[in-house]
């Protein structure tokens, strides 16, 4: 089946958004293969387990393997979504009980990742929240923490699913607001093969890292540090406030300060190309977002097959 397919002169744009795990990894993915009868949804993204704490989650493999099962046949890709408690920057000196439960959570969110087929487990950047570093330190501190959590997961990881460090708005004390920070910190892992990144929109905007008068410096600068090639999926989201406001509030796409000609810009370029376009916007109120599936489906980032 063809996902997302306009005509045969265009190029598809994969989409979906995130749904809920109610009734389980195979119902999400059920729910995924009828909205791309309805809708040309081609992905989806789903929390690993509840959103609010760091727990282990057990016995989701049968569940799991059925979610991959239908994602397969139906040519649906998907990517987990970490816990909100999940903070890579972690100090493992100052709450070792916290820095394990974090690691554990994050292993067990790649295994959930694994068994549903999934691409991978998206993660914050993170905060330094501890209180032990002066102020003017502690952003290289929160660097360093990141390291140590990362290198402590991937040391004991061998699976094929990826952790997908996403950019953040700004409003964590600046961190993880930069493509140079997000690159070097792959770099700097012990296993950077298994990372990869998702960028935010919405962050992006809101942190100033994304202009949208000036689209192209941000594409240049990602190319020249090797950054979109590892971007496996864009969460597609309209901020709903101004340029550089450190505020991450969504807005449906098109309805917000970005605006659909920004958007429609940015996914028709070369490096957008192949990426997963997924959803995390208020939507129609009842949790769904025609309207935007309107405009994915039938011209927004359209462009000529080449």
């Amino acid at each position: 089946m063809s996902n997302n397919r306009i005509s045969s002169d265009t190029v598809d744009l994969c989409y979906g958004c995130h749904l809920s795990l109610r009734g389980g990894y195979a119902q999400a993915s059920k729910q995924a293969i009828q909205l791309q009868e309805q809708a040309g949804l081609g992905c989806y993204q789903y929390f690993s387990k509840n959103p609010r704490s760091l727990s282990v989650k057990a016995g989701f493999e049968s569940d799991a393997l059925s979610a991959r099962g239908y994602g397969e046949k139906y040519n649906i890709r998907s990517v987990a979504h970490t816990p909100y408690p999940t903070n890579l920057a972690v100090d493992a000196d100052e709450s070792p009980e916290l820095f394990r439960a974090t690691v554990q959570s994050l292993l067990n969110d790649l295994m959930i990742a694994e068994a549903c087929g999934s691409v991978g487990a998206v993660v914050h950047f993170g905060a330094y929240k501890g209180s032990r570093v002066a102020a003017d330190k502690a952003v290289l501190r929160g660097y360093e923490n990141i390291i140590r959590t990362l290198n402590t997961v991937l040391n004991v990881w061998s699976g094929q699913a990826l952790l997908l460090i996403e950019n953040q708005a700004g409003n964590h004390g600046g961190m993880g607001a930069t493509l140079e920070e997000l690159v070097q910190i792959r770099k700097l892992s012990s296993c950077p093969s298994a990372v990869g990144f998702c960028f935010d929109t919405c962050h992006a905007y809101a942190s100033g890292l994304w202009n949208p008068s000036e689209t192209k410096a941000l594409l240049s600068q990602g190319n020249a540090l090797d950054y979109w090639s590892h971007v496996h999926a864009v969460h597609l989201n309209d901020a709903r406030d101004g340029y550089a406001s450190r505020k991450d509030r969504h807005a449906n796409v098109g309805q917000g300060c970005i605006g659909m000609e920004a958007f429609d810009q940015l996914l028709s370029t070369d490096e957008m190309q192949g990426k997963m376009f997924i959803l995390e916007t208020p939507g129609d109120g009842n949790g769904r977002h025609n309207s935007e599936w309107e405009a994915l489906r039938h011209g927004l980032g359209r462009r000529e097959k080449r």
